[in-house]
């Protein structure tokens, strides 16, 4: 297959079909915009394998993904769309930057979701920017803008019950969205690669914070995730 596009994690290779494309997850791990990189043996198959249970989750649950089938351990069949160049974050629990630019106590739960744009440039390392910067700049529309926010905190919605049942609290997630003939969908990944997951009886981290801080037992903790995660879904 022809490469198209390679990211700090994933491939992506042409089809057959102009309007899909191959998405296949690396065994590669990076953190603070690429400047840690390492490479753990199964990585890439349990993130791909918790992406495509959230994806379908999400389908089932009426929210549209560029996801259309599952193919090798570590690859998935997707509608090639246009990204949009904003990154967005939702935090339900404060932890990570946010602590650091506002003083706030790590694990305090904020009465509501809040929502923050990112700009989708490494060589920027991906700054933050507010609405009116967003619209003003012409990143996006203030129609298509609504739309990726109304569909952020839907995902949020839908992912939270089913991460609790899984006794894991969603601390906070970043998506990616692209279009399609005019249509918006999600896409890239949810995995602990781009979400903070805490085990709710212990706290411990089950995501990419794992290596971040050098604590180890980064395959371990995804393959808890997904575990979990494939226990909750065939309830």
């Amino acid at each position: 297959m022809e490469l198209l596009y390679s990211g700090k994690a994933k491939d992506i290779y042409k089809t057959e079909k102009e309007n899909e494309v191959v998405v296949h997850f690396r065994n590669s791990l990076t953190a603070f915009n690429g400047k840690k990189k390492a490479e753990l043996d199964e990585k890439g198959e349990v993130t791909c394998e918790i992406t495509k249970i959230f994806f379908d989750y999400l389908e089932k649950h009426g929210v549209l993904t560029h996801y259309i089938k599952a193919l090798e351990e570590c690859q998935f069949l997707a509608l090639k769309v246009k990204i949009v160049l904003l990154e967005v974050v939702v935090r339900n629990i404060a932890t990570g930057s946010i602590v650091k630019r506002y003083g706030l106590k790590k694990g305090m739960k904020f009465k509501e979701p809040l929502l923050e744009y990112f700009i989708k440039d490494d060589s920027l390392n991906d700054p933050p920017i507010c609405t009116s910067h967003i619209r003003a700049l012409g990143f996006e529309t203030e129609e298509n803008l609504n739309k990726i926010g109304e569909l952020t905190l839907k995902v949020n919605d839908l992912l939270k019950p089913l991460l609790e049942k899984c006794k894991i609290d969603l601390v906070d997630f970043k998506l990616e969205f692209g279009f399609i003939d005019g249509k918006l969908l999600l896409a890239d990944e949810i995995s602990p690669d781009t979400c903070r997951f805490w085990d709710q009886d212990t706290g411990k981290s089950l995501d990419k914070d794992l290596f971040r801080e050098e604590e180890g037992g980064v395959v371990e903790a995804y393959k808890e995730v997904l575990k979990r995660l494939r226990t909750a879904v065939q309830e």
